[in-house]
């Protein structure tokens, strides 16, 4: 029986721990924290053997397989030994994906990809497909795979999980687009992330396909310079393309196999340009798979967008309260700011993925009128806005944060929550944060 070992007891982990058990595996689970009630009752209702708050090597070191969650970096010293010994670690997604013959379609990118991911899976289900949706999203693609009965998946896939691939190879590969994030897992070079990313394309044949954003000039870059074997479908604003989608008289127009389809912009639910390009990316899958027009219309016009995603809390003597924290970094930020459309009293801070803020400073100058800081270590926001925006404070806690915004804020104002950071010094994740955000605005 081949030893099977999950490092981390988290969705993913759990949810690998049930397939490998389902599937003939020794399983043993370890995580260096404590194990949250809802999985440790998991485990033990199954029978798996898990240790938490600790990693025992001699009960690691003697696996087979490895399945590591995607939080965990690949420089901690288990991880680092286990590599040493020649033992091979994989991410949940290669894992899982032997085990099911159903379409995969893998969605990846620094922004828009849980939109995306989210829509692409509102057209198909729409369509009377069978259909989950899993990675970076809702319930853990394994988990899926163990109850076992989806002729379709989408799955949002994060460079972590890209990372831990050999086999994977998803039949519909989707790149949003790719800008500075999480350098701080590679070594804060950004052509190692870029390569990650790129991950999602590497075992497709010419029978697959990958759709991808021409606008975007470091996707075009390495393409230019790495040949990919599938058949590619670029999205533009800008370019009219032969094949792909395009925006030509305020209709999106999509072309695959000479076949076209078009269809009003002006009637999607989600506006901006970002959204406009998460809407062409989806509905190119959907065309690819044979689903009807009028369906991929409808499911445009009634998909309302996804949590903490520009996500309008309320209104409060006329002042609009957003909630963005799913922006995590600075690309996913500047589309909130760029979207606003009045004075701004605007949110921000954590922990820093060494971001730069050059590219936020026209923005702010226009839109920004205060700003609160929202970390243990503000002094990196304060550098970069402090010449910029007069008023600068610095909150220990959400509900301070936005009582500060209430505040500063006056009629006809929007107060943003986008903070541009990943949320672990104040949170437990960026859920976490938003809805604590939602619960301090409904206490004002």
């Amino acid at each position: 029986m081949k030893r099977l070992v999950i490092l981390g007891a988290g969705e993913s982990g759990v949810g690998t721990a049930l397939l490998g058990k389902q599937k003939g595996y020794e399983v043993f689970v370890s995580d260096k924290q404590k194990i949250k009630e809802k999985y440790k009752e998991v485990l033990i209702h199954n029978e798996i053997v898990w240790e938490e708050e600790t990693h025992t090597e001699a009960l690691i070191l003697n696996a087979d397989l490895v399945m590591k969650s995607p939080g965990i970096p690949e420089k901690v010293a288990i991880v680092q030994k286990l590599i040493e010994k020649g033992i091979t670690v994989i991410s949940e997604i290669e894992f899982a994906a032997q085990f099911t013959n159903a379409t995969i379609i893998g969605i990846t990118g620094s922004n828009g990809k849980t939109t995306t991911a989210s829509l692409t899976h509102h057209i198909l289900k729409q369509a009377g497909l069978n259909v989950g949706l899993a990675g970076n999203i809702g319930q853990s693609f394994a988990a899926q795979v163990a109850e076992g009965n989806r002729e379709f998946y989408v799955l949002e896939l994060s460079s972590f999980q890209l990372d831990g691939i050999i086999n994977f190879r998803p039949h519909i590969a989707v790149l949003t687009n790719i800008t500075e994030d999480h350098l701080d897992r590679y070594d804060y070079k950004f052509e190692n992330y870029i390569a990650s990313k790129f991950n999602i394309v590497k075992n497709q044949q010419e029978t697959d396909f990958f759709i991808y954003d021409d606008d975007d000039n470091v996707i075009g870059n390495w393409i230019k310079d790495h040949p990919i074997a599938s058949q590619k479908l670029p999205f533009s604003l800008q370019k009219k393309m032969k094949y792909g989608a395009t925006i030509e008289n305020e209709n999106i127009t999509i072309t695959i196999d000479n076949k076209t389809i078009q269809m009003p912009t002006k009637s999607l639910e989600l506006q901006g340009n970002h959204n406009l390009k998460n809407a062409m990316a989806a509905s190119t899958v959907a065309k690819l798979l044979n689903i009807r027009k009028a369906t991929i219309r409808e499911s445009l016009e009634n998909f309302h967008g996804v949590e903490h995603r520009l996500e309008t809390v309320l209104k409060i003597q006329n002042v609009t309260y957003v909630n963005d924290s799913k922006a995590t970094n600075v690309n996913a930020t500047f589309y909130a700011l760029d979207s606003m459309t009045t004075p701004t009293v605007w949110i921000l801070g954590g922990i820093d993925k060494g971001n730069n803020y050059e590219e936020l400073l026209p923005l702010v100058n226009e839109k920004v009128k205060a700003i609160i800081c929202l970390g243990l270590d503000n002094e990196k926001i304060i550098n970069a806005f402090g010449n910029i925006v007069s008023v600068i404070t610095e909150t220990h806690s959400m509900k301070e944060a936005v009582q500060f915004a209430y505040k500063l804020s006056e009629r006809g104002d929007t107060v943003l929550l986008s903070p541009a950071c990943a949320s672990f010094d104040l949170f437990e994740n960026y859920e976490d944060r938003g809805r604590q955000f939602k619960e301090a605005v409904r206490n004002l």
